[in-house]
């Protein structure tokens, strides 16, 4: 009697598998996805045994990773690429983007900003990112297209823009959005309140009550710059982090963005609340923002994931780039060789930025009953020879270049490097026209 192979509808062979969690590698071990879910993990060989697949892929030299969560991003400025670089935070902000976004900004704006930065991030290998900006259902539409899993922060700013006349408007307005996609499960939202320095008391406190009601997290930028710190100890006669405490923000719900200039105090206030941290190194570098402790938060036990903030200031959306810098920065500034191994940098790329999100029971690592989101990371070219450890040269040795598949929810976005959806076509045409409206003229 001959054994009934059990159908299913993708198996994935690899050379190596990063789990992530437990924090293992195994080696020719195979993922089993059936109606987009992880359903088992297993030698190649009992796989072959056991299950028929509809596609059945072998990656003979390559590393299985789970796919990349970007933890921080303004998806949409990617039309911004490039602009006023070289110039600190605030006058960046203040005197080029947001004027630049009060006279531009819109729903196509946001639409064609973000498709654009789903097409470099699903070929980085990276599968759900937590965005912060306007017009979120704009946003959520791109993300569909190419079948990312995205995060739409309910944005809130005390100032008017294109988008919403003040705080209570923007986040009605990013609540009706969630309404409208509350059942899509490659959607999900989060509140966003821009920064202390941009959002008023009454406002957080808002924040505080839908975020308890909702249970969404909450996503805001702190302690980028000194003085931010400054401004806050002159208006409100304390530091950020302890206004935002006073007012109930901080908790296991709260995504602190960059948090570069950090007290003891302030660390010890981090890992007491239970906060997470979204650290983005290349942006707080080329904004001259500073260094964030991260080893020293890690120490401490607070949860952090990577983000790579916008194309505008950053000017990549590649977590490659940020696991490699976010691994050397803090072997440098600890003075400690050991501080943020590999496979500790890999798991804030992937299952930290999941937990922060609430996500950790359905995406952010190679583990059974979970969404297969995927990045497979090919090993075979000669500047990837010899590999000992491929987990050690996911973070060292390959970049973004190296991914080759990318699945969400068990659905394959990036076939031997080339985006499978027909939405790209277009994207140099209207990357273009974007500049051409854009651009500063001297």
């Amino acid at each position: 009697m001959t054994n009934t192979l059990e159908s299913i509808d993708l198996l994935i062979e690899s050379q190596w598998i990063a789990a992530v969690d437990p924090d293992i590698v195994l080696k020719n071990h195979a993922v089993a996805v059936h109606r987009g879910r992880i359903i088992a993990l297993l030698p190649v060989g009992d796989a072959r045994k056991k299950y028929k697949a509809d596609k059945h892929v072998i990656l003979d030299e390559h590393i299985l990773i789970p796919g990349l969560i970007n933890l921080h991003t303004h998806a949409a400025m990617s039309l911004m690429r490039g602009m006023a670089d070289d110039l600190p935070l605030m006058d960046w902000l203040q005197n080029h983007i947001w004027p630049a976004e009060a006279a531009h900004v819109s729903t196509q704006f946001v639409h064609d900003g973000t498709r654009l930065a789903c097409a470099e991030m699903l070929k980085g290998g990276i599968t759900c990112f937590n965005d912060m900006y306007f017009f979120p259902e704009a946003t959520a539409s791109a993300a569909l297209e190419f079948g990312m899993r995205a995060v739409l922060g309910i944005t809130a700013l005390e100032f008017p823009s294109a988008y919403a006349s003040d705080a209570d408007d923007y986040l009605n307005k990013g609540l009706t959005v969630r309404e409208q996609y509350i059942n899509n499960p490659l959607i999900h939202f989060c509140l966003a309140p821009h920064a202390p320095y941009t959002v008023a008391d009454k406002t957080f406190e808002r924040i505080v009550t839908l975020s308890a009601q909702l249970n969404l997290p909450i996503h805001c930028h702190i302690h980028e710059t000194r003085q931010e710190i400054e401004d806050s100890l002159n208006q409100h006669q304390q530091r950020p982090l302890e206004r935002l405490q006073k007012l109930a923000l901080l908790g296991p719900n709260f995504i602190g963005v960059h948090a570069v200039h950090l007290s003891d105090a302030d660390l010890a206030q981090l890992a007491a609340t239970g906060c997470n941290i979204a650290h983005c190194p290349s942006s707080n570098l080329k904004l001259a923002s500073g260094f964030a402790p991260v080893a020293r938060m890690r120490q401490l036990g607070i949860n952090v994931g990577l983000g790579t903030d916008s194309a505008a200031s950053n000017n990549r959306l590649d977590l490659f780039s940020e696991m490699r810098l976010a691994s050397l920065l803090a072997k440098g500034l600890s003075g400690d060789a050991s501080a943020l191994p590999a496979g500790e940098v890999l798991r804030m790329a992937t299952l930290n930025g999941a937990i922060a999100l609430g996500l950790g029971d359905e995406t952010g690592s190679i583990t059974q009953g979970k969404s297969a989101d995927l990045c497979a990371v090919s090993l075979a070219d000669l500047n990837s020879r010899p590999c000992y450890d491929p987990v050690s040269h996911l973070i060292n040795v390959v970049g973004r270049e190296s991914v080759t598949h990318v699945w969400v929810a068990g659905k394959c976005c990036v076939d031997h490097k080339r985006l499978l959806s027909n939405s790209q076509n277009d994207l140099e045409s209207i990357s273009a026209l974007w500049q051409n409206r854009l651009e500063v003229r001297k």
